[in-house]
């Protein structure tokens, strides 16, 4: 018997024990279950601006967790070795429990919570559900980076968990999210929704001769001007990575050029990889 996942807009309709696009939910039983709950990849205390993030605690360090799976297929990934792989990949236990107790007693450390980040965490989404709802009663404080790819339904009732979001926001063209294997207007509304919620930051990857014209970032920066212009918005260089590696890194001069586009609208744009 087929079941659907309705956590994203690719609703996968699954066969029993088969596994959906993002590699970490599965049909078993006739039920969607989460292969990665509880199963991390990485562990680390970052500093808060790694994630990026520049204008909620800056300069302190936040536990950061990733697990494996993505639901999109970004050619440039720069973390394919956990992203782009399944249950197959090496991992280690960590309830919700677990973690907490890790990020409290790196709170000497000046550790403010936990960020779940590295893999498209949403793909895990009771996990970190239920990790949030923990670090929130041990009062400290929950971080999301994510591409922003879910349904209205299970983001809203994330969103309260979340004290700060970092969405890649990776063009503005359905075009080029047809490529990555994404739908803008999902990501478009998780952006309004969040900007209604808790801090908010949002990240563009300039990939050359794909998202890196003039028009392409007036079109961005207006939109999300209109959501607020506080938004802080950090344009990114590309490095070459996982398949795509066969092109230079976005030239110093166009990343500069596109932020300071992005400036006659928003108040907060910063430059990152350069």
């Amino acid at each position: 018997m087929k079941t659907a996942c309705e956590l994203c807009f690719h609703h996968c309709l699954l066969d029993e024990g088969q596994t959906g696009i993002c590699r970490a939910r599965a049909n078993r039983g006739g039920a969607i279950q989460s292969l990665s709950y509880g199963r991390i990849t990485a562990l680390a205390l970052d500093p808060i601006e790694k994630k990026p993030l520049r204008r909620f605690y800056p300069g302190s360090r936040i536990l950061s967790v990733g697990s494996f799976g993505c639901n999109l297929r970004c050619p440039f990934c720069q973390n394919a070795g956990i992203a782009a792989v399944g249950a197959e990949t090496l991992t280690r236990d960590c309830s919700p429990e677990q973690l907490v107790q890790e990020a409290l007693r790196l709170r000497e450390r000046g550790n403010i919570g936990v960020a779940y980040t590295y893999n498209e965490p949403l793909v895990e989404y009771e996990y970190v559900r239920d990790c949030a709802a923990l670090v929130r009663r041990a009062g400290m404080v929950n971080v999301l980076v994510t591409n922003g790819t879910i349904e209205e339904a299970p983001w809203r009732q994330l969103l309260p968990l979340l004290d700060a979001v970092n969405i890649d926001l990776k063009g503005f063209t359905e075009t080029w999210y047809r490529h990555l294997g994404g739908d803008l207007e999902t990501v478009k509304r998780s952006i309004l929704l969040a900007a209604q919620t808790c801090h908010l930051e949002v990240t563009n990857l300039v990939v050359p001769g794909e998202n890196d014209s003039e028009e392409e970032m007036r079109a961005l920066s207006t939109w999300l001007a209109s959501v607020s212009p506080n938004i802080p918005l950090h344009v990114s260089r590309f490095f070459p990575r996982h398949r795509m590696q066969d092109r230079p890194p976005t030239p110093v001069s166009t990343v500069y050029r596109l932020a300071d586009l992005a400036r006659e609208r928003l108040r907060h744009v910063y430059t990152g990889n350069c």
